[in-house]
């Protein structure tokens, strides 16, 4: 049986025991916080996105919930050596247990090498990708090889440099002292 999934209001328990999968790509303009990381540029980019629902058995009669999401963008950022546009990719692959309540999983996430959700019945799948690549983001962005020439000074053309040589203050000493 084939089921429909709705990225927004995901059901993780239904999702989970159904070992369901969902897969899709919304614009990065959907996702607030990443579209001021990109300063508004490329709000037409695709940010790809899969999901996969499935038990695991925990010792006890219960069944853990976990779920394993990964997301992919290439984000239009600034490079930090050339100082022009570089568009960043930005992905990631993670595994998430799910648990009935946010003690526990307060309690469980401080323990466990795993990342620990509380469970809900409308969960918002694509907050958690949104979440997700921005704490992927690199934090110095740059191109692997930029493409023009890297100005390593700073010239100010208003300031006109003076191009005589200054005198050595220990030069014009010495004519002091040969003065009678």
């Amino acid at each position: 049986m084939k089921h429909d999934y709705n990225a927004r209001h995901l059901n993780i328990e239904a999702f989970a025991k159904a070992s369901g999968s969902l897969s899709g790509s919304e614009s990065l303009a959907s996702f607030e916080r990443l579209s001021e990381e990109a300063q508004g540029a490329g709000a037409q980019n695709p940010v790809g996105y899969s999901a996969h629902g499935m038990t695991r058995p925990n010792g006890t009669a219960n069944e853990q919930i976990w779920l394993t999401l990964s997301a992919k963008v290439a984000l239009p950022q600034t490079c930090q050596r050339c100082l022009g546009p570089v568009d960043v990719p930005v992905s990631f692959e993670r595994e998430f247990r799910f648990v009935a309540s946010e003690e526990v999983a307060a309690v469980e996430d401080e323990e466990s090498e795993e990342d620990v959700l509380v469970l809900s019945r409308d969960f918002n799948l694509l907050e958690l990708v949104e979440d997700e690549l921005l704490m992927a983001l690199p934090v110095v962005p740059k191109h692997a090889v930029c493409p023009g020439a890297v100005k390593l000074q700073v010239a100010d053309p208003d300031f006109a440099e003076d191009e005589q040589e200054k005198p050595n203050p220990f030069a014009v000493l010495e004519q002091l002292k040969k003065r009678p």
